[in-house]
């Protein structure tokens, strides 16, 4: 099966809004054995767009149309379509079921056009909307196929993996079984960790391997075929382990929606630690971050934001003579920050941030210099420094997710609490 990816929106056009649809789409296709050779992005235009449809049934099995289902004048893909197919919209019933229990949830009143989301083309397999009120639609006439998706990225994934991907599945009749799994790194650049496993990607036959840069983060995709489930899951664990035996210390978790911050949430539960930070150059991002997974009361109580040096002398105890002799940005001053707001909120773990966020220079140090003080249970305080680059808020950002990740790896190292008695 041959499949196009045909966007459609005039902001994709301006270049207002990214198309990272795409991408997601090629990448879940290619791992059930699906090509696809276009990607096409049209305006808002219902002319234009029924001529895009018809010079992708030229040439591609499958058109994957994205956007346009909304319930706005610009939103006209599937009566486009449907006008096109020679077929009628009508009402799905679970669908304006479940817009209207949501204007009752939220209070507020359910304008007529709302209903418009509720309209699928007759005769199409309807894909439950998850994270969002617009229908998805599977469509097959004669030998072609059609997939229609909302633009919302967060409503397109969840509606692919749940909906879209075993009635694909199901038509390309695949004899083998295909298991994929995504693992995550972070700490690596994506060169860095291709230069390690050259071998294995110029080499890859079964199982593929595939990498993809991220946001200050990079995924793995492993992908195995064989006669059956536990065949390929035998394939990726061997291909995993020796991964592993090469960048392991990097890798955090799995999965394409794990986050970092996540991994870290699970462990300070699973470890039964509390953990507070105090922070400079982050300005409370840390803590912000933490705050947002839930369960996060079983182990933040809560932390300090001592941006000034007054602060940071009143509240955490740093002696004017460490900021005279070392300065604040300083591995010294991490070492105190982390240590005093330990103290002070009696924590197991206390974490500090300290730096140069930038544009410009402090105390002589370039922008991007930030220094991570960590106060761990029954060890020493200590600091590692990073030097990112010159943009404050990406500085800002890397320095809490750098955080994260040095929690993480002190806290593997860390015994579950019971498990020494329990080996005896």
């Amino acid at each position: 099966m041959d499949a196009e990816i045909i966007a459609v929106g005039t902001e994709l056009l301006l270049g207002q809004i990214v198309n990272t649809n795409a991408a997601f789409l090629s990448q879940e296709l290619a791992t059930l054995g699906i090509n696809v050779y276009h990607h096409v992005v049209v305006g808002d235009n219902a002319k234009r767009l029924k001529e895009t449809i018809e010079y992708a049934e030229q040439r591609s099995d499958l058109i994957i149309l994205i956007g346009g289902l909304g319930p706005t004048k610009d939103d006209l893909t599937k009566q486009v379509l449907a006008e096109h197919l020679g077929k009628d919209l009508v009402v799905d019933p679970a669908t304006m079921k479940n817009i209207i229990d949501f204007y009752e949830r939220s209070k507020r009143p359910m304008t007529q056009n709302n209903q418009l989301q509720a309209l699928v083309i007759e005769g199409s397999t309807v894909l439950k909307n998850a994270n969002g009120l617009a229908a998805g639609m599977f469509f097959k006439q004669n030998e072609q196929f059609y997939l229609l998706f909302p633009g919302p990225p967060h409503e397109l994934k969840k509606m692919f993996r749940q909906e879209a991907e075993p009635l694909l599945l199901a038509y390309t009749n695949q004899e083998n079984a295909l298991v994929s799994r995504v693992l995550r790194f972070f700490g690596i650049g994506e060169s860095q960790l291709a230069a390690q496993l050259d071998d294995l990607i110029v080499n890859q036959i079964n199982p593929t391997v595939a990498s993809y840069a991220g946001k200050y983060e990079v995924s793995i995709r492993l992908t195995a075929s064989g006669g059956t489930e536990k065949e390929c899951r035998s394939l990726l664990d061997n291909m995993e382990a020796e991964i592993k035996k090469r960048v392991g210390s990097f890798l955090y978790g799995y999965g394409d929606d794990t986050r970092l911050v996540e991994v870290v949430s699970r462990l300070l539960i699973e470890k039964k630690l509390t953990l507070t930070a105090a922070e400079s150059l982050t300005g409370g991002a840390f803590q912000s971050m933490l705050a947002s997974v839930a369960g996060a009361s079983d182990y933040f109580e809560g932390g300090l934001v001592t941006y000034s040096n007054r602060i940071k002398k009143e509240t955490l105890g740093i002696s004017q003579e460490v900021i005279d002799t070392y300065g604040v940005v300083s591995c010294q001053c991490a070492i105190e920050m982390a240590r005093g707001v330990k103290e002070k909120f009696g924590t197991d773990i206390g974490i500090s941030f300290t730096g140069v966020a930038g544009p410009s220079k402090l105390e002589g140090q370039q922008p991007g210099t930030v220094w991570i003080g960590l106060a761990p249970k029954d060890r020493a305080p200590y600091a590692t420094c990073f030097h990112f680059g010159k943009d404050r808020n990406n500085n800002r950002e890397r320095a809490v997710l750098s955080g994260l990740d040095l929690i993480r790896r002190e806290l593997i190292e860390i015994p579950v609490e019971g498990e020494k008695s329990k080996n005896g």
